[in-house]
């Protein structure tokens, strides 16, 4: 995910300042794990204070989430040069996933625009900081 002070997708949605939040969905994910790592977007502390440090988060500062699949996120690329997608989830499996993960940050409270699962999309944003966060909740 990265912070922005704006950011759309074509086709899709746009949202002024806040995260986009790039996706991917591996084939072990399931649902609990989608609210879950809703759960941590809304609540990670990486918006500054006053005092310029991390210590407010997007339900804090009221931002929005820019959220868009890609299941290239998911690219084994440890042998060869080409890289591997078997790790990602099918798409019967994972648009429901990622509808979920949507959902669930807009039960949080936090405005949510999507793109457009499997289509090829044109993402434009601006990169607040820069601040870019890898989030991964295998254990």
């Amino acid at each position: 995910m990265q912070r922005v002070s704006r950011a759309r997708v074509t086709p899709g949605g746009e949202i002024g300042a806040g995260l986009c939040v790039l996706v991917g969905v591996a084939s072990t994910d399931d649902e609990a794990a989608a609210e879950r790592l809703a759960g941590k977007v809304a609540r990670l502390r990486i918006f500054e204070g006053d005092d310029g440090k991390f210590d407010r988060s997007l339900l804090e500062t009221g931002g929005a989430a820019l959220v868009v699949s890609q299941f290239t996120l998911i690219a084994d690329t440890r042998r060869g040069n080409r890289p591997s997608f078997s790790d990602a989830a099918r798409p019967e499996l994972a648009e429901p996933l990622y509808e979920r993960f949507a959902a669930s940050l807009q039960e949080l409270g936090v405005e949510v625009a999507t793109g457009v699962f499997g289509a090829r999309m044109a993402v434009d944003l601006v990169n607040d900081g820069p601040v870019t966060i890898v989030l991964d909740l295998d254990p």
